[in-house]
Formats: C-alpha cells, structure tokens, sequence
C-alpha cells in the first residue's frame, strides 16, 4: 500500500502531522521541521502521490493541507483487515490451534513452514543441525521436520 509507505518515513509523518492542524507552505515546514526546502518539497511529492496532501496556490506560494478524507479511508481499510477471517492457506502451521498436525495440515491444504529453521535464531548452524528443542519449537514434530531424512523419520 502507497499510503502506508508514504506514512513509514518519519519526516513524511511529521509532516502529516503538523499539516492536520494549519495549511502550511514548504518554507514554513522547512522551518518547523529543520531541514532544507528542498527536502520538504520531495517528502510532499511522496505524500501527494499517495493521495495524503493537496496543495492549493495562493499568490506565489502554495500551501498543503491534508487530504482527511483519505486519511479516513486508510483506517477504514485497517479496520476490515483487523476483522477478517484467517486464511489459512497461506498460513504457517504454527498458527494453527495447538493439537493440529500434519494431517489436518494437509487436509487444509499447507506446506510445512519452509522459513522457521532459516532463522539464525531458531538454530545452531545449518537446517541439519536443529537440536531437538529447535525442532520441535519449529515444527512441533520431530518427524515432522523437513531436514530429517525420510528414512530416519519412521
């Protein structure tokens, strides 16, 4: 989402920020922000494009307010995303209720999580050398993990 990039840099929000309570122009950002006009004229382009702020001209100057409207519409979206039902196909197995294995993995239609054991953190060295514990905490199962042959599985 556009928006949500636009609104990730921390100057850009800043900018929001003051802009929610007076239009302002970029030699006035420039001065509350405290940094170049240049550099405010680029973070207003990025908000612009993402549909967050309009300018109107007034004599040589133009001032930028915020687009609310859009504003809106961004926590509106937020909000029926937060309601949605899971989708558990693109869901990792650990999500699933505990007590789920393989099987009922399957039978909804999920890969195991291919991600977990290439996480430094989760082992000691190469996908081969999980611990028990490693496993499990990975993949619940130790015959369930993939970096276990399959003749060592049964």
């Amino acid at each position: 989402m556009l928006v949500l990039k636009a609104l990730a840099d921390e100057t850009r929000f800043r900018i929001i920020n003051l802009l929610l309570t007076h239009d302002l122009c970029v030699g006035a950002l420039a001065d509350h922000l405290g940094i170049s006009k240049a550099a405010v004229s680029q973070h207003l382009q990025i908000l612009r494009k993402a549909g967050l702020v309009r300018g109107e001209k007034r004599g040589y100057w133009t001032h930028y307010s915020v687009d609310t409207s859009a504003i809106h519409q961004i926590v509106e979206d937020l909000l029926k995303r937060t309601n949605q039902a899971p989708d558990f196909r693109v869901a990792c197995h650990r999500s699933l209720p505990s007590g789920s294995d393989t099987k009922e993995m399957e039978r909804r239609g999920l890969a195991m999580c291919k991600d977990c054991c290439q996480q430094p953190d989760r082992r000691q060295g190469r996908p081969e050398e999980c611990t028990p514990e490693q496993i499990r905490e990975c993949h619940g199962q130790e015959k369930d993990h993939p970096c276990i042959p399959k003749e060592e599985k049964k």
